[in-house]
């Protein structure tokens, strides 16, 4: 699954708007939705952050 996948289906398994989980991972509105839109891949720091997520809810990602 890519990064974009994984991570609008773990938005959406935490039952999260974009801005929600944005505030969540200390980020902007429009990281989010960049990330989710495929345009970008979230920063190493941030990846450290939500891998522990994916491991939670079950989401395994391609890099």
């Amino acid at each position: 699954m890519t990064y974009a996948e994984a991570i609008k289906k773990l938005r959406s398994k935490m039952i999260l708007t974009q801005m929600e989980f944005a505030e969540m991972l200390q980020v902007s509105f429009g990281a989010v939705n960049r990330w989710e839109s495929g345009k970008y891949k979230p920063t190493i720091k941030t990846k450290r952050k939500l891998a522990p997520l994916f491991e939670k809810y079950g989401i395994e990602v391609e890099d």
